[in-house]
């Protein structure tokens, strides 16, 4: 999944145009998983 920088839409695929199908921009922010990992220290 992928955030647009300007519009904040989600975007699921961005594929070989590097572009957001609703503004035009360029830029996307890659969103994080919600699951979190535990590590135990050692």
């Amino acid at each position: 999944m992928y955030r647009c920088v300007k519009c904040k839409k989600m975007i699921t695929k961005v594929g070989d145009k590097i572009r957001c199908p609703y503004c035009g921009f360029r830029i996307f922010i890659k969103l994080r998983p919600k699951v979190v990992k535990k590590v135990q220290a050692r």
